[in-house]
């Protein structure tokens, strides 16, 4: 995410839910690299570029002290992380890069702890005027908050579940307006397990803000597809960075303007690369943003299936990620 961004030196960072802050270190790395920076560079890199909220306290604990071994802030000086939780108002302030991976889940909710100690969980709706739609769907807040973040010129990326490309209701209300709003230039479609727990399928958004106008700023979307025929295991084939290889050069992060589709309905039909107009979009059920244009190999060619340990993994994400599913409803249901 940090290689597509490509942030700038002297530029304010932020990720709304920072975890052990994995993308602030990225951000580090790839601005040290890349640019020779002078004393007022660096103190700015060390100080002011990074700002992130993280709710879990000890999660906070290791962000913090894992910047200070990177050599971000400083033992005395004010934390770059705040503890509350980033949905519950609009930004303080707005910042030229955001980049995310909020925490996977549709169902907002709060711990309130009572007079004799004892914890228990309300569900949250964030009734925020800045926001378009009013919902408990954790994911579509986040969406919508990202959204508020980014200067008029600023850039984000934000990985989301699949559900948010294509549920009904809010999430179409809520991909109506990033699409009128900004330029939702690029999703990347990701394998499952990624990013969230087994059988969870993920994608990443990347688009740029823009200042308030009457047309629609998302002229066209492109999509890579590195989803369908494509398996990884976390043993013996894990996710690499050469393997998004295609899509970094497809993507062309120096000038993402300049790009060429990999498909076409003869001569590639399996083309990872491909771009969608506006009015294609939109047009589409729902404004559904979850688009698929070939079949998968495994449906068609039974000669060419993956290796027995490839779908036994498989068999066993499905069988966990509705395990995780069926758990998670039995708890709400208790409460």
């Amino acid at each position: 995410m940090v290689e597509y961004v490509r942030p700038e030196v002297k530029s304010t960072i932020a990720d709304p839910a920072c975890g052990t802050g994995g993308l602030f270190l990225g951000a580090y790395d790839f601005i040290s690299s890349h640019h020779r920076l002078n004393k007022a560079q660096k103190e700015f890199l060390k100080f002011k570029t990074f700002h992130g909220n993280e709710i879990v306290a000890n999660t906070r604990r290791l962000a913090l002290m894992n910047m200070l071994l990177h050599g971000i802030g400083d033992i005395d000086a004010e934390p770059s992380m705040d503890p509350t939780d980033a949905l519950i108002a609009p930004p303080r302030q707005t910042f030229d890069y955001v980049l995310t991976n909020p925490p996977f889940g549709k169902k907002s909710s709060i711990t309130i702890t009572d007079s004799e100690g004892k914890a228990e969980k309300e569900d949250s709706t964030c009734n925020r005027q800045d926001f378009r739609v009013t919902t408990s769907n954790k994911q579509l807040n986040f969406v919508q908050h990202v959204r508020s973040m980014p200067k008029s010129t600023g850039k984000a990326a934000i990985v989301v579940p699949d559900n948010v490309l294509f549920e009904g209701g809010a999430g179409e209300t809520v991909r109506r307006k990033l699409l009128e709003t900004t330029d939702l230039h690029t999703i990347l479609r990701l394998p499952t397990g990624i990013f969230y727990a087994h059988g969870v399928k993920a994608n990443v958004l990347f688009f740029d803000n823009r200042p308030a106008a009457k047309e629609p700023q998302a002229k066209e979307v492109w999509f890579y597809d590195y989803r369908t025929n494509i398996h990884h295991t976390l043993k013996k084939k894990p996710l690499r960075f050469e393997d998004l290889q295609e899509f970094i050069e497809g993507y062309n992060p120096e000038n993402r303007h300049v790009r060429k589709e990999t498909w076409h309905p003869d001569k590639s039909p399996d083309g990872r690369w491909r771009r969608f107009g506006h009015e294609e979009i939109i047009s589409r059920d729902k404004a559904s943003l979850d688009i698929l244009w070939f079949k998968d190999a495994n449906l068609t060619d039974l000669d060419n299936l993956p290796e027995p340990e490839v779908l036994a993994e498989e068999i066993n994400e499905s069988i966990e990620a509705a395990l995780e599913n069926f758990r998670k409803i039995t708890t709400e249901l208790e409460e």
